[in-house]
């Protein structure tokens, strides 16, 4: 209990400033025994503050008219009354059981459309030089970076592309990439998660917007019109281990074009051994036939991983793996922000 406490005391501190709603929420939990021992059936390598969090807010969502909800900046009807973290504890505790389900049985979820931004530049290199693509995206939750040969993309500078799509991204690029002619090219695709989220279920949809921080307003939106989009696409996201399940699913995808394995904040989950298997399968795989990988992680979450040893890093980096004609090369492309606001080209 004295660890979780402090778990939510740091929450507290780190986002003072970027989030000061769950930051004042975090401090008053700290201090809050009874709400902390509702974690008690959370899995220890879930039992962190914004699960909590986002199991408050799955059950806040289906009862806008509760006080809290007024504290809330994505509830139309926010308007404060009374102090938040008082009807955070009581809106917690007074359900107790639909709390510990969700606590006992979900993970946190970040779906974020902007993160297709990571894919635009490494796709079309890959596009340039070998033709159509067959991607297998690892840890894909929803699907939704999935999306990213379906969406817009106003890259400035730079203009924008693909402007018929009913949904386009932003992207702030710095240094001097190669600007894309168009949408990524992707023929065939398939996604892969331990606990992948059915975008046709509404309530797994709610899930998923409970997991967005209330005071990202703009996420909600991006995220309902994605969720829309992927409905229209149908896009595939099937159960599976990362580790292995990969190897099965770039066998199917060889057969519809050019094999492209992707992670993004997905393999720092794993442990140091799984994701040195998870590469070795890469590299068995590479050595017989082309194959190439994108990945979007943090060097110093994941320090097992092509082009990450040697770095403290926690920022997200883009490397783009390609195993040619036996021969392994890694290539770093750029650091990003989160969740894609921005990619710095080069750094």
């Amino acid at each position: 209990m004295d660890d979780l406490a402090r778990r939510f005391a740091e929450f507290a501190r780190a986002f003072e400033v970027g989030a000061p709603l769950y930051a004042r929420i975090a401090e008053r939990v700290s201090r809050e025994p009874n709400v902390l021992d509702l974690m008690s059936v959370t899995p220890e390598t879930q039992r962190v503050p914004v699960l909590l969090f986002a199991s408050a807010h799955h059950l806040l969502l289906a009862e806008p008219s509760h006080p809290l909800a007024g504290h809330y900046p994505n509830f139309d009807r926010a308007n404060p009354e009374g102090d938040v973290t008082d009807h955070f504890v009581d809106f917690v505790l007074s359900r107790p059981e639909p709390m510990r389900e969700l606590l006992a049985t979900r993970s946190t979820q970040t779906n974020e459309i902007g993160r297709c931004n990571w894919f635009l530049f490494p796709l079309a290199i890959l596009n340039d030089e070998v033709g159509s693509l067959a991607r297998v995206d690892i840890g894909s939750s929803a699907g939704l970076t999935l999306l990213a040969p379906h969406i817009g993309y106003d890259v400035r500078p730079g203009g924008v592309i693909a402007s018929d799509s009913p949904l386009t991204i932003d992207c702030d690029v710095r240094g001097e990439p190669p600007l894309p002619r168009r949408a990524p090219e992707v023929a065939w695709s398939l996604g892969i998660d331990a606990s992948p989220i059915d975008v046709r279920d509404d309530e797994e949809v709610r899930w998923l917007e409970a997991c967005v921080w209330p005071d990202q307003v703009g996420r909600f939106a991006r995220l309902r019109s994605a969720v829309a989009l992927a409905r229209v696409h149908d896009i595939r996201v099937e159960k599976g281990d990362a580790v292995d399940s990969v190897a099965g699913g770039v066998e199917r995808a060889r057969d519809h074009g050019h094999p492209v394995v992707t992670t993004s904040w997905v393999l720092n989950y794993l442990s140091p051994e799984r994701r040195s298997e998870f590469v070795g399968v890469l590299d068995r795989i590479g050595g017989s036939s082309d194959l190439s990988w994108v990945i979007a992680e943090s060097p110093k979450e994941t320090p097992e991983l092509p082009g990450h040893a040697d770095s403290d890093e926690l920022i997200t980096v883009i490397t783009l793996v390609t195993w040619r004609g036996g021969r392994r090369s890694v290539r770093r492309l750029a650091t990003t922000h989160p969740h894609g606001h921005w990619v710095n080209w080069g750094a």
